[in-house]
């Protein structure tokens, strides 16, 4: 089992990753930074975001799981050190218990409705440890905020 199990996110400033759940992202600038921190290494999601991000997944193993595995299962299937989870809400939601960081861009944009980041019936509590801020676009205010969860 990893001992990394990071998200990573692109989100709207009120919290949507899509507006729907086949959304091909167009508004997301982070797409290079995203590229280099997952090459080399597993990422985890559902099916709806691998039809809309699969042109970009070459150079790591690429994991689509179903809503029948279970997390840990996945998980412990990994022998690589560090995996990303990358989505969707329903994945984000079902690893939560699992993840040790987070990488969270969000981006100038509000939808009002969506697919939120955690897209289920019950909301864990995550407690955020600050890490590091990575600049992707400072003229349009993008930043990466990356925290490590702390275990409680």
């Amino acid at each position: 089992m990893p001992a990394e199990v990071i998200l990573i996110a692109a989100v709207t400033v009120d919290g949507f990753i899509a507006r729907h759940s086949l959304e091909v992202t167009t508004w997301s600038k982070d797409l290079h930074l995203f590229k280099n921190q997952t090459m080399g290494y597993p990422v985890v999601m559902g099916s709806n975001t691998f039809k809309t991000l699969s042109s970009e997944l070459d150079g790591r193993e690429v994991l689509v799981i179903s809503r029948h595995q279970k997390p840990k299962d996945v998980l412990s299937g990994i022998s690589n050190d560090r995996c990303f989870i990358i989505g969707g809400g329903k994945t984000y939601h079902r690893f939560i218990k699992h993840i040790t960081h987070l990488y969270i861009t969000p981006h100038p944009y509000v939808f009002g409705k969506g697919v939120p980041l955690f897209d289920g019936d019950h909301a864990e509590e995550l407690k955020l440890n600050f890490q590091k801020m990575i600049t992707v676009d400072e003229e349009m205010g993008i930043f990466q905020y990356q925290y490590e969860v702390i275990k409680t």
